[in-house]
């Protein structure tokens, strides 16, 4: 079951009103659409943007309730600005989908063995098995060291270049086998969770389609209106604070990042990591 993280200190955040118009940048299975949507009632609408076509669907049935209210473009939040849109409040939800990890055909898991896949428009050219099949040793080890932060960067990408000598990686767990073997268990975390952290980031280029839809969010946000952002590692809410900071038309109304609180982790653990920051337009 989707479980919207934050969802409580999203809509206070927002500062929602009767038939407004919102846009929801990553609609996922449409939690934190449906809360928006009844926030902005009995007119208001919501555009709700997805790469995944499949989520897209999902969505669209989990808010059939909501009718022509409802929106949903199968397209990346970044593009958001050449919809000719004007919005209230906009929420990016940057955390990828609980659905993406449970299905091992889209390969985002080690705990599932699927295709090394990782995309999340199947539509896009490139797969974490081409990346981890093709580049160099040196740009490996950049890969997992920039975007996973991880700290034996250069120990997995020789175990990579060296294994795949022998054999091409074709599945998740191809991957997570070799990661392991070099690479003692960190506590609780896998030894790959920073390489499938930095594959995925490589893959869908999270952090420039960040930078893109954050410059089309300040563009398509009215004078008044408020962006809300749920970050879920350090990358992504660096890149989140310095643009609030640097912006001449927004106001950064949360000083630190709201985090879910005890029982909000304990009821959902994947939430553990989450940091909301808000902006108004002024």
């Amino acid at each position: 079951m989707h479980i919207p993280v934050l969802a409580r200190e999203v809509l206070e955040g927002l500062s929602l009103k009767p038939n407004e118009t919102v846009i929801d940048g990553t609609l996922g299975a449409g939690g934190h659409a449906a809360l928006m949507l009844e926030a902005v009632s009995p007119n208001g609408k919501l555009v709700g943007f997805d790469r995944d076509g499949r989520n897209i669907e999902i969505s669209k049935k989990n808010l059939e309730r909501f009718g022509e209210r409802l929106s949903a473009i199968n397209d990346s939040f970044a593009n958001m600005e050449t919809y000719g849109l004007q919005a209230d409040a906009i929420l990016l939800d940057l955390g990828f989908s609980s659905m993406h990890v449970d299905d091992a055909k889209r390969g985002f898991s080690f705990m599932y063995d699927g295709p090394l896949d990782m995309r999340y428009d199947l539509r896009g050219d490139i797969t974490a098995a081409d990346i981890v099949n093709s580049w160099s040793r040196d740009d490996l080890a950049t890969l997992f060291r920039r975007y996973g932060e991880e700290p034996k960067a250069q120990i997995i990408a020789k175990a990579i270049t060296e294994a795949r000598k022998e054999k091409k990686f074709v599945t998740t767990l191809d991957l997570a086998d070799v990661v392991a073997a070099v690479v003692p268990r960190r506590g609780k975390l896998h030894p790959a969770t920073f390489v499938f952290q930095a594959l995925r980031i490589a893959v869908n280029d999270e952090l420039g389609e960040l930078e893109k839809g954050l410059q089309a969010a300040e563009k398509v946000l009215k004078a008044g209106g408020r962006i809300a952002i749920i970050t879920f590692h350090s990358l992504e809410d660096r890149i989140v604070k310095q643009f609030f900071k640097e912006s001449s038309v927004l106001e950064t109304v949360t000083k630190k990042p709201l985090v879910p609180g005890r029982t909000e982790v304990l009821d959902n653990p994947r939430s553990r990591s989450a940091k909301l920051r808000i902006a108004k337009k002024n």
